[in-house]
């Protein structure tokens, strides 16, 4: 099954670690233009190499990292290591203390139709290409991804917890999370996540746009390698790995923003919901989210001159003409982009994916404030998924809409990096076998 190996990480240097929050940013397609503009102005923040801007954006990040390698500004680990990584956090509504714990690792980048990495969610092309040049130039992972695997037993933990003891740094990020790096160095635990991992599969949670740049990129590196051998760094991505059956695995719904419909009729698309839903105005806006929790194919929606509850009937489920397994098609998210998205509001679902007028927002009240200030047509809200769900998604081998979950709390860009040069990823000779 999953093929794991520890890595010889790049990381900023130990003086600039002892002010880490100052150098980690959000990912690629969670940061705000607000949040960007801020950390651009510190010329040492990992955004630069995540996110870069301007005309020829991924050969400038490529110049920059090449830079800071030469002036120290990263420096490489000398031995090969898993990177263990726990991330601490509260939830709105709860006073529980979570903490998620996982490691970081690289792992063979699999062909989807390989099944042992499962995707659950379609990806938005454009970022995929993005992700693509970046890796073309820069050869280096610059975040990891985040991959799930089920171990009821939590053989590994107790080695994680033990690393923790001494951790590398912490930091609290743009999230509020307190975030902890850790090291194994020990080639006989190292042995036990490796053979530990032999045996499962992996649901990507979160990074299909890398995941997926990651794909085109080793295929593309294939064609050109006459010398081919599946060792190459190019066939390996950087992961990080947690338990779904942890209780600290949060999954929280991202609602849709509608925006620059022609001929958007308010009062008409109102009229014609109520083909299909049981539709109810709601005075307080403000408690949209919790009016609908825990209903099945219940939504709220935020207009321009209304609030109302929406709960698709019974009778009408049968009309989902997709053509996917019911088990899929029972998914809110499923019933919203068929019954809402492509019936009410004309938008096909084969073009929903690239569809100017879909953006995507997990914020509640941002919703609400884009609403009042007209800065949409619509924000459809929607409820959290279960694991369980992705599990019967991935399971099926059909996958959600884009923007199907967000798994909380993010993992951050800057605690360190992993190169696929072949330089700078082959194990050295003098490390253990790992295998």
């Amino acid at each position: 099954m999953a093929e794991i190996k520890p890595f010889k990480a790049w990381r900023y240097n130990e003086a600039l670690t002892r002010k880490i929050d100052t150098l980690t940013s959000p990912l690629f397609d969670v940061v705000s233009d607000k949040q960007r503009k801020a950390l651009f102005q510190n010329p040492l923040n990992s955004i630069h190499l995540s996110v870069p801007q301007g005309p020829n954006a991924a050969t400038k990040a490529a110049l920059l990292l090449e830079k800071w390698k030469t002036t120290k500004t990263l420096v490489q680990d000398k031995l090969p290591a898993l990177y263990v990584y726990y991330q601490y956090f509260k939830l709105a509504g709860s006073t529980k203390d979570f903490c998620r714990k996982g490691f970081i690792c690289h792992i063979r980048t699999y062909d989807w139709e390989e099944n042992v990495i499962m995707r659950h969610e379609s990806t938005i092309p454009k970022a995929v290409n993005d992700r693509i040049e970046l890796l073309d130039k820069t050869e280096l992972h610059v975040s990891p991804t985040h991959g799930l695997y089920t171990d009821p037993d939590f053989e590994l933990e107790k080695y994680m917890d033990d690393a923790m003891l001494s951790p590398l740094y912490e930091s609290e990020d743009y999230q509020g999370v307190r975030d902890v790096l850790a090291i194994i160095h020990d080639a006989a635990i190292i042995k036990k996540f490796v053979h530990a991992m032999q045996s499962k599969k992996i649901i990507l949670a979160d990074g299909h746009h890398r995941y997926e740049g990651s794909l085109f990129y080793k295929h593309a590196q294939q064609q050109k390698n006459a010398n081919h051998t599946g060792n190459e760094g190019y066939n390996f991505h950087l992961m990080y790995l947690t338990n779904t059956e942890a209780d600290d695995l949060r999954i929280l719904p991202t609602h849709r923003l509608i925006h620059n419909l022609k001929n958007f009729d308010e009062d008409r698309f109102v009229a014609n919901l109520h083909q299909d839903f049981d539709v109810k105005e709601i005075e307080d806006a403000d408690t949209l989210n919790e009016i609908i929790l825990g209903k099945k194919w219940a939504f709220g929606l935020l207009l321009k001159d209304r609030t109302l509850k929406i709960k698709l009937k019974s009778e009408a489920f049968p009309k989902l003409k997709w053509n996917f397994p019911e088990r899929i098609k029972e998914l809110d998210l499923t019933v919203l982009h068929y019954f809402i998205i492509e019936k009410l509001l004309g938008i096909p679902g084969k073009d929903q994916r690239k569809s100017e007028n879909i953006s995507f927002d997990r914020s509640f009240s941002d919703c609400l404030a884009k609403v009042i200030r007209q800065e949409v047509q619509m924000a459809i809200i929607t409820q959290d998924i279960s694991i369980e769900d992705v599990k019967r998604v991935c399971a099926s081998g059909y996958t959600m809409p884009q923007k199907s979950t967000y798994f909380y709390p993010k993992v951050v860009c800057g605690l360190l990096f992993s190169s696929i040069r072949e330089d700078e990823f082959a194990i050295p000779d003098y490390a253990p076998d790992f295998k």
